[in-house]
C-alpha cells in the first residue's frame, strides 16, 4: 500500500510516541501469552497431583467420618425467582454429613422469599447471632419444618452481595462456610472434594475453590444435573470455553506456584475464623470475592502464619451463563471493574518479597492482565492500522504477527480442552470434543476483540466511578420431570 502522507507526517511527527507505545504494547502480549504458557505444564502437575476423580473410596469415608469439617452453605439471593428453589433443591440433596443452608434474602423486589416460603413451608424463628461483621438490618428468620438444616434470613437490602454474605457469616455456627450464588447448582458430591483439603492440612487451610461450569444446556431433575449438554446458545457456547480455561488452567496454575488470588463467589469455602479476622466481606466495591482472598493474603503473611490456598477441579458448581450481549456487557464491566478496585487497593503488596508469590508474580501479573491489558490489546487494534497507513508496516507482517496470537490463544484453549478430558471426561460424546475445539478458533474472530472492548469500557467506569450492577437477567433451567 502507498502511504498517506497525512498518516505519515502524523507519526514522524510523535515518532517517540508511536514508537514507545509500539513496544509497550509488543512486551505487554509477549508477557500475556508467555503467563499463559507456562501454566499449562503447572495446571497439569498440579492436577495429577491432586486430582480425586478416581478415588471414590475416600469420598466415602469422608461421608462417614466424624471427623469431617462442619459447613454453612450460604446462599445471597436478590431477585432469583428463576432459579432459586432448584438451587435449594440442589443443596439438599449434597452428600455431606453435618451441614446447614442459609438463604439471605437481600430485600429481593420478586417473588424470591414467597417461593421459598411456600415450597419449603417456612416458619418465623428466633435465632441468636453475634452481629461480628456489618450489614443491613435483618427482618426475619426462618426455619424450615420439612427440613432442619434449611435457614431462611429475609433482610434489608444492603446494596451488595458482600452486605448478604456478611449476614449469612454472622448467622452461621459451622467451622467452614461456603458462599454459593443463587443462580447456581452444585453436584452432590461437591462439598466432599472441596473440604478435603481441609482434612489434609489441619490448621493451614483457609479457603479453597472449586470449578466453575456452565449451565446452559443441561437437564435438572430433583435439583441435580441428569444431563450435561453443550449450550445452544452460540454465546454461551463460547462462554463455556472461557470457563474451562480460567478455571482448569488459570487457577491450577496459580494454587500449584502458592499464590491463588480468585475464588469465585459462586462457590468457595473459607475458614470461618480468619474470615472475621479481616471483617468480612468488603462492602463499596463489586469484586468482594477476590478481593476477600487478597486479605486473607496479607493478613496470614503480615502475621507470619503458615496457611495454605488451594483450587479443587473435582467440586463442580453450575452457573447460568448470560445470553444476551447485553447481559455479558454488564456482567463483563463489572469483572473489570472489580479487579481494578481490589488490584489498586491492595497495590501496597505489589513485588514486596514479605508477600511471596503472590506479591513478587501474581501481582504483577494481575497488572499486565487485568490493568494494562485492556488498554494495551485495544491499542493495539488501533495503533497497527495506523503505521500501516504510514508505511511503517507491511501488510504481511501484520497478518503474521496477528495470526501468531490467534494460534497462541487457540493453541491454550485446546490445550485446556485436553487437559480436561485426560483427567476429568466430563465431554459426554466425541461430538462436542470436536464442536468445542471449533468454538475455540472462532471465539478470537469478533468475540475476543469484543470483550476487549468490554473490559475498556469496564477501566472507564471505575475511573468515572460508576458502581453499576446492572440486572443479571436468568432464564432458568430446563427441569425434566
Amino acid at each position: 500500500m502507498v502511504p498517506l502522507p497525512w498518516v505519515a507526517q502524523l507519526v514522524q511527527d510523535y515518532e517517540v510516541v508511536f514508537t514507545t507505545l509500539s513496544w509497550v504494547i509488543l512486551v505487554i502480549g509477549l508477557i500475556q501469552n508467555g503467563m499463559y504458557i507456562a501454566q499449562l505444564p503447572a495446571a497439569w502437575l498440579e492436577l495429577r497431583q491432586h486430582s480425586q476423580s478416581e478415588d471414590t473410596e475416600s469420598a466415602w469415608h469422608l461421608l462417614v467420618s466424624e471427623a469431617t469439617m462442619p459447613i454453612s452453605l450460604i446462599v445471597p439471593a436478590y431477585n432469583e425467582e428463576a432459579t432459586i428453589v432448584e438451587n435449594v433443591k440442589s443443596m439438599l440433596t449434597l452428600r455431606y454429613p453435618d451441614f446447614e443452608i442459609i438463604v439471605v434474602n437481600d430485600g429481593s423486589k420478586d417473588n424470591t422469599l414467597d417461593l421459598l416460603i411456600q415450597t419449603f413451608q417456612l416458619k418465623p424463628i428466633t435465632r441468636a447471632f453475634d452481629p461480628a461483621v456489618k450489614h443491613a438490618p435483618i427482618r426475619q428468620i426462618y426455619k424450615s419444618p420439612l427440613y432442619s438444616h434449611l435457614i431462611v434470613v429475609d433482610k434489608e437490602n444492603g446494596g451488595s452481595k458482600a452486605d448478604a454474605s456478611n449476614a449469612g457469616i454472622n448467622i452461621s455456627r459451622k467451622e467452614l462456610f461456603c458462599v454459593v450464588d443463587a443462580d447456581s447448582l452444585l453436584e452432590v458430591e461437591s462439598l466432599l472434594s472441596s473440604v478435603r483439603p481441609f482434612m489434609e492440612e489441619p490448621g493451614r487451610m483457609i479457603a479453597v475453590g472449586g470449578t466453575i461450569r456452565v449451565l446452559n444446556g443441561c437437564t435438572v431433575r430433583a435439583g441435580q444435573i441428569t444431563n450435561m449438554g453443550l449450550p445452544h446458545n452460540p454465546l454461551a457456547l463460547i462462554q463455556y470455553i472461557e470457563y474451562i480455561r480460567a478455571f482448569l488452567m488459570a487457577r491450577l496454575a496459580w494454587s500449584r506456584w502458592g499464590m491463588l488470588s480468585i475464588i469465585s463467589g459462586a462457590f468457595g469455602i473459607f475458614r470461618r475464623d480468619v474470615v472475621l479476622e479481616v471483617g468480612g466481606f468488603s462492602h463499596g466495591t463489586v469484586g468482594e470475592d477476590y478481593e476477600l482472598v487478597i486479605k486473607l493474603h496479607k493478613l496470614m503473611r503480615d502475621q507470619g502464619r503458615p496457611y495454605s490456598m488451594r483450587y479443587v477441579p473435582e467440586p463442580v458448581c453450575w452457573t447460568e451463563a448470560p445470553e444476551t450481549f447485553k447481559v455479558l456487557a454488564t456482567q463483563r464491566k463489572r469483572w473489570q471493574q472489580g479487579a481494578l478496585e481490589v488490584f489498586f487497593k491492595h497495590r501496597d503488596m505489589l513485588l514486596r518479597p514479605k508477600y511471596g508469590m503472590l506479591g513478587m508474580v501474581g501481582l504483577p501479573n494481575n497488572l499486565v492482565i487485568d490493568v494494562l491489558g485492556p488498554l494495551a490489546e485495544l491499542a493495539g487494534y488501533v495503533l497497527m492500522p495506523i503505521l500501516w497507513m504510514a508505511g511503517r508496516l507491511n501488510g504481511d507482517f501484520i497478518l503474521a504477527y496477528t495470526a501468531l496470537f490467534f494460534l497462541l490463544g487457540v493453541f491454550i484453549s485446546i490445550c485446556s480442552l485436553i487437559l480436561e478430558e485426560m483427567e476429568l471426561k466430563r465431554l459426554e460424546s466425541w461430538q462436542d470434543l470436536l464442536k468445542l475445539s471449533l468454538v475455540a478458533v472462532v471465539e478470537n474472530f469478533g468475540y475476543r476483540q469484543y470483550n476487549s472492548w468490554l473490559r475498556f469500557m469496564g477501566w472507564w467506569e471505575f475511573v468515572a466511578k460508576k458502581q453499576v450492577w446492572g440486572e443479571m437477567t436468568r432464564k432458568g433451567v430446563k427441569v425434566s420431570a
